[in-house]
């Protein structure tokens, strides 16, 4: 075999992140650089919440679309916890990227009462980033909520890309201008840039909201909240899916065949409703709560 070895990028997170967005732009990025492109997802059975990925592999010439373990030179995580499962398939001089956001699943909670202690993966962004050739711990969801649409997260995780890629950045924004809805194409640019510029500050960096990612010591229980479950009746469009898939019970379909908190004094604020909806109708919002002093 000759010529030079394809760069591997592996791009990993739960579904409704944008996963095979970050992937198809970058995919189509390497294509109109003459590059050589194989492209590998899992995300059919995904839906919003479950375990999403993409391998993308380009150069002179690819020869299997899938990155064998070890071999990623760089992983970009949407979600903390799939970062560190697939962490093992990046090389020792690999970069890892990953958006500092908790998506704890309900099934992950030793107990299905309010503020009860989950089996969340433990380490901490210090305990990986030490690891690592070169890595990244960023808050991109709180980056991209300050310009105005959380939903621009993967986007500045791809301006976090970019910095470790070798094309222009020009480049890269033509392509997201194609990629996203055009109303929110100067969020989407302001993103990019954003999400560049941090990564570009050092070779290691974590974000300080990082820090809650802390690991949950044995013995410690998170503190009591308060559960607000907001639905917004335009958007419902009655598919049923957050009734019949609530842990709890604790949701219906109105009269009107919209979805309503029937059983407010059930519900766990799991927030698997928010993350299954389909037309994003429902938000949860957990508070902590302070505890009476004894």
């Amino acid at each position: 075999m000759t010529g030079k070895a394809p760069t591997n990028v592996l791009i990993v997170g739960v579904g409704g992140q944008g996963v095979i967005m970050v992937s198809k732009v970058l995919a189509i990025l390497c294509q109109r650089h003459g590059h050589e492109v194989k492209q590998s997802e899992v995300h059919g059975m995904a839906k919003r919440g479950g375990a999403v990925f993409s391998h993308v592999r380009f150069g002179e010439k690819v020869w299997s679309p899938t990155i064998p373990e070890g071999e990623a030179d760089i992983l970009v995580a949407l979600e903390w916890a799939e970062g560190l499962r697939w962490i093992n398939y990046l090389r020792p001089t690999g970069t890892f990227i990953a958006d500092c956001q908790k998506i704890v699943p309900p099934f992950a909670c030793r107990n299905r009462g309010r503020g009860a202690e989950a089996s969340y993966a433990p380490q901490t962004p210090e305990e990986i980033i030490e690891q690592v050739h070169a890595g990244y711990a960023i808050d991109a969801m709180g980056m991209a909520a300050n310009l105005g649409n959380d939903k621009a997260a993967n986007t500045v995780l791809l301006g976090a890309l970019s910095t470790g890629l070798d094309f222009p950045v020009e480049d890269w924004l033509e392509v997201i201008r194609q990629m996203v809805p055009p109303a929110s194409v100067e969020i989407n640019e302001r993103a990019f840039v954003m999400g560049r510029d941090w990564a570009l500050a050092g070779t290691k960096r974590i974000d300080e909201t990082a820090a809650g990612l802390h690991r949950v010591r044995d013995g410690v229980r998170h503190g009591p909240v308060a559960t607000k479950v907001e639905i917004v009746e335009d958007w419902c469009k009655g598919c049923d899916i957050c009734v019949k898939m609530c842990p709890e019970r604790c949701l219906r379909l109105n009269d009107r065949l919209i979805a309503e908190l029937a059983l407010p004094d059930l519900c766990t604020g799991c927030r698997l409703c928010e993350w299954l909806c389909p037309d994003f109708a429902i938000a949860i919002t957990n508070t902590p709560v302070a505890e009476p002093a004894e």
